[in-house]
């Protein structure tokens, strides 16, 4: 089946062991450098250019929107991901973690940003994520980012685990996705987001309404 038919796709090695690592061990720095400068009141703690533990979805996690590097990377791809999904597609935004043991990632939709979605495996210990192939859902209740109410017997979608450098394609807005309790260390992993050109997202939410890619979100 392509992903037409079944709105998700893993692509094997999308990006080289070599370079994924690199990317991955770049990133450790940038956690350390951010926890050093935090701790040594260098900069403050709300500052997007570097990161930061702030995720609701994740609490405690180091995390950042728009890394340059990610941005990069996220172009990088999109010849091998629009062959794949057969779309033209633009990009909107990278979203970059490292997970630490006990870490989840509760079952959701994304928002229209996220029309076509990527994760790729940069590092670190191998962790599933689940996607629900049919569409259907399997949430009663949203709490908030990181707590949801399950219905008695929600679907239990297809668990998917990429080898790093492997990169799975899927449509964020129309099929659920999560992680159970991570029992690594860490994981190194990058989300990266598209709309579809002929979609009616692609003006309204090209680079995530950012003036370009590489920027940290505007201020609301």
């Amino acid at each position: 089946m392509s992903f037409k038919d079944k709105k998700y796709e893993v692509v094997k090695k999308a990006i080289s062991y070599e370079l994924a690592n690199f990317i991955f061990n770049y990133f450790l720095m940038n956690q350390q450098v951010t926890a050093f400068m935090l701790q040594n009141n260098m900069v403050q703690e709300d500052n997007p250019l570097i990161g930061g533990w702030k995720d609701n979805q994740t609490p405690n996690t180091y995390t950042q929107y728009s890394n340059q590097v990610m941005e990069t990377l996220m172009m990088k791809v999109l010849p091998l991901i629009s062959e794949t999904t057969g779309l033209n597609l633009i990009p909107t935004y990278s979203y970059a973690r490292l997970y630490k043991s006990g870490d989840k990632l509760v079952r959701h939709k994304d928002r229209p940003s996220c029309e076509i979605s990527t994760t790729i495996f940069l590092g670190g210990d191998p962790w599933p994520i689940f996607i629900e192939p049919t569409g259907k859902s399997g949430v009663r209740k949203h709490i908030n980012e990181h707590t949801v109410k399950l219905k008695k017997r929600p679907p239990k979608g297809v668990p998917v685990t990429l080898e790093i450098g492997d990169m799975m394609i899927y449509r964020g807005c129309d099929l659920e996705h999560w992680r159970n309790p991570f029992k690594g260390s860490v994981c190194g992993q990058v989300f990266l987001h598209y709309n579809n050109v002929n979609g009616p997202f692609a003006e309204t939410n090209k680079f995530d309404k950012r003036p370009m890619l590489g920027m940290p979100p505007l201020k609301k």
